[in-house]
């Protein structure tokens, strides 16, 4: 059971702007993650993993069971495990690309649904977007795509459940170094020329934005997609 704290999900927690989220929020959240093939290396004392392929149909609700069974409660869902793939014209991968539906579009959805008879006034989702929704990739048309449709989910979401006191948000970063695995100096400087500020957004600048539309000082604000990308592409 939990010690009063509120309790944060974090899928995808275990690498990359993830690990950054969880570590962040585990400062004033007791923290659960999910993880797929890489387990963590360390974890916040208390904090709570759980492997999962989240495009197995059943596993986001053996999530939330898990999550529930521990801490007794549920109050903030960040959902950021996603996969990225290609999708050129011509190729058609189905399972690649479906996989890539299940993980960024359907498990949010399947985390919701098992999670929301434990969901009270006050609770916040957030989802982890990005700038792809708005700005076609070349050659991952469909990863773009289901960004989007995350998009329209979390607008859908917040209206469908303002009425119950929950919020739901999105971040949507830009082009993110992680230090798992960073790009190339030069492939970075091309996506810095591309900001207004001069500079890539960090994984931690992430995190901050999570933070916020999660806690009590975003209170009015549901439905928003937030940009965090230095100015990508303006």
């Amino acid at each position: 059971m939990t010690d009063g704290r509120k309790v944060a999900l974090v899928t995808g927690g275990a690498r990359g702007i993830g690990r950054v989220i969880a570590a962040d929020l585990a400062r004033d959240y007791d923290l659960a993650i999910t993880y797929n093939r890489t387990a963590p290396q360390a974890l916040p004392e208390g904090a709570l993993a759980v492997a999962a392929e989240l495009s197995e149909p059943e596993a986001p609700a053996r999530v939330v069971e898990a999550v529930i069974e521990r801490f007794g409660r549920l109050d903030v869902i960040v959902n950021n495990a996603g996969v990225i793939g290609m999708s050129a014209a011509e190729d058609y991968a189905q399972e690649i690309l479906r996989t890539m539906l299940d993980v960024n579009v359907l498990a949010p959805h399947g985390i919701l649904a098992a999670a929301l008879p434990y969901l009270g006034e006050g609770a916040a989702i957030v989802n982890i977007s990005s700038v792809n929704a708005i700005l076609p990739p070349k050659g991952a048309a469909i990863y773009g795509a289901s960004k989007a449709a995350l998009d329209l989910w979390t607008r859908a979401m917040a209206k469908e459940l303002g009425p119950r006191g929950i919020r739901v948000n999105a971040v949507a970063p830009g082009a993110v170094n992680i230090a798992e695995e960073p790009r190339d100096a030069e492939l970075t400087q091309i996506f810095v020329e591309m900001t207004a500020l001069g500079r890539l957004a960090t994984a931690q600048d992430i995190a901050e934005a999570v933070r916020f539309l999660a806690g009590q000082a975003a209170g009015s604000i549901t439905g928003e997609v937030l940009t965090v990308s230095g100015g990508y592409r303006l």
